[in-house]
């Protein structure tokens, strides 16, 4: 508490960077095998809104869901 005129500020803390990894590739890819089209499309949707959602805050992770996003999208067109 001050002495009235100054206002709150938290420090921001760091970002946790979380980027996809050549696992995570595989991973997604593998499991994109087993999805159906419909599941497919779901997830696909599903990756592009949690990318728009971090779009302008975590660049990081809306690149994390934007490669999501491709991978499974990559599976539908070879479909």
């Amino acid at each position: 508490m001050g002495t009235g005129g100054e206002s709150f500020h938290p420090t921001p803390k760091a970002m946790i960077a979380t980027y996809a990894t050549a696992a995570d590739f595989t991973t997604w890819g593998e499991r994109a095998k087993s999805m159906t089209v419909a599941e497919l499309l779901y997830t696909v949707n599903d990756c592009c809104q949690a990318a728009e959602s971090m779009t302008g805050w975590n660049p990081i992770k809306e690149n994390f869901y934007m490669d999501q996003a491709c991978t499974y999208g990559m599976e539908l067109s070879r479909r």
